[in-house]
């Protein structure tokens, strides 16, 4: 009898190189999608904290009357922003989860490149995390999209009360920088969740012709 022949390994060769491509694309969408969440987040975040750090700033300053000032004159917070606030708030609570669902990525990546198969993630699981990825950022892109829709219905309120021509006494009437930068907060989620979102759906895309 002839020895038995060797079994090829053009199959274990491919479904290697399967494996490290999955594995450098999970990897950098992972690493794209930290920088440009949590960046964006951070953003958003500050912006939020200039515009709650000045309404605060001018409510105390309300609650100090000055003889002979107008009762309104310091009191110069805009009526309606905090509904904008706080979905501004949950849209970056959003982009913050979906951050950490960009760093489980990079786990399923680093055990995809481990010798041992058994310490590979399933496929299974690694499209379960994309699969709550996509839908995050659609939760976080609603929720910012509310927030930006306040915003600006409160800037274009005041902007139509605005008198043309003549000075304004009622300093709730004038559209001050700190409102636009709620505006601004709620845009900036909306951008980072449409990235992320794009980034998983056409991940999701990949993984399903391989």
């Amino acid at each position: 009898m002839q020895p038995p022949t060797q079994i090829p390994t053009a199959e274990n060769d491919s479904l290697s190189h399967k494996l490290e491509q999955v594995g450098k694309i999970l990897r950098l969408i992972g690493w794209v999608g930290i920088v440009t969440q949590l960046g964006l987040a951070i953003a958003a975040g500050l912006l939020l904290l200039f515009a709650i750090a000045g309404r605060n700033f001018n409510q105390a300053a309300g609650s100090l009357a000055i003889p002979g000032a107008p009762a309104n004159s310091f009191s110069a917070t805009t009526p309606g922003l905090g509904i904008g606030i706080f979905w501004a708030v949950c849209g970056i609570l959003a982009l913050f989860f979906t951050a950490f669902l960009a760093f489980r990525q990079l786990l399923f990546a680093r055990r995809l490149r481990h010798p041992n198969l058994e310490r590979h993630p399933k496929k299974s699981d690694v499209m379960q995390v994309l699969r709550i990825g996509i839908i995050a950022g659609f939760v976080g892109m609603a929720l910012a999209i509310l927030g930006g829709g306040a915003s600006l219905g409160v800037l274009l309120a005041k902007s139509i009360a605005q008198p043309q021509g003549v000075a304004i006494y009622d300093p709730t009437r004038i559209i001050r920088p700190l409102d636009v930068f709620v505006a601004m907060a709620n845009m900036i989620a909306i951008t980072a969740h449409f990235l992320g979102t794009i980034a998983s759906v056409a991940t999701v895309n990949w993984l399903h012709r391989q």
